[in-house]
C-alpha cells in the first residue's frame, strides 16, 4: 500500500504515525498537492493528500476514512473497543484545530497581503483557540502509553499548528497540551515521521 502526501499536512502525518504504530508496511510518497501537481494528479485526479493506494488499487482518501480502513484490516486498533462519544470528541477538535491551522495559513500564503480579509482572519483565530482551550481541558485524556488515535491525532494537530502559527497558538497558553505534544514527538513513530 501508498501513502501518498508530504509529512508537513497533519492528515498524512496522522495517518502515517498510525500505520507504523498499528505495524503496518506501507510506502510513502511525498508528494506536495502543490508543486507535485502533475506526478500528484497520475495517482489521484483529485490531488487530495493524503491520499491511500490500497494494495488491490483502491484509491482512498480523507485522514479519518483512510484510518477506518486501516483499522478493518489490522489485527489491531488504535481506537477503544466502543467509539466512546467523548473519544471522537477529542478527535474531532483536534482535526479541527488542523482545519483551521490551514485556514489561516492558507489566507497568510496564498492571497497577498492586501487581499488578506482581516474578520475571517479574526474569526477563524477565535475557532482556532475555542478548539484548542477545549483540548488544553481535557490534557488529563492525553497518554502515550497507550499511544490511541486520540493522542496521535492531538499531539499532530499542535505540532502543525506550533510550525506554521506560533504567533497565534503558543505554549504558555496551553502548557500542558504543549507537554504532552513534546512527549509524544520523542516516541519513536513520531521521530520516524519528521514534518517534511
Amino acid at each position: 500500500m501508498q501513502l501518498i502526501g508530504m509529512l508537513d499536512s497533519p492528515y498524512v502525518r496522522r495517518v502515517a504515525i498510525s500505520l507504523k504504530r498499528l505495524g503496518m508496511t506501507f510506502e510513502h510518497r511525498s508528494l506536495s498537492v502543490f508543486r507535485d501537481f502533475e506526478e500528484f494528479s497520475q495517482v489521484n485526479p483529485i490531488v487530495k493528500a493524503p491520499t491511500l493506494v490500497t494494495d488491490d488499487g483502491t484509491i482512498l482518501m480523507d485522514s479519518t476514512l483512510i484510518l477506518q480502513y486501516i483499522e478493518g484490516i489490522s489485527a489491531t486498533s488504535l481506537m477503544p473497543e466502543t467509539s466512546h462519544p467523548q473519544t471522537l470528541r477529542l478527535i474531532g477538535l483536534a482535526l479541527m484545530a488542523c482545519d483551521k491551522t490551514v485556514q489561516i495559513v492558507y489566507e497568510r500564503t496564498l492571497r497577498p497581503q492586501g487581499k488578506q480579509h482581516q474578520p475571517w482572519l479574526e474569526r477563524v483565530t477565535t475557532q482556532l483557540h475555542a478548539a484548542y482551550e477545549q483540548l488544553e481541558k481535557n490534557a488529563h485524556n492525553f497518554t502515550c502509553d497507550p499511544l490511541m488515535q486520540t493522542d496521535i491525532t492531538t499531539a499532530v494537530a499542535w505540532r502543525f499548528t506550533q510550525l506554521y502559527t506560533a504567533d497565534v497558538i503558543t505554549p504558555e497558553t496551553y502548557p500542558r497540551l504543549a507537554a504532552f505534544s513534546a512527549q509524544a514527538e520523542a516516541l519513536p513513530d513520531f521521530i520516524s515521521t519528521p514534518i517534511d
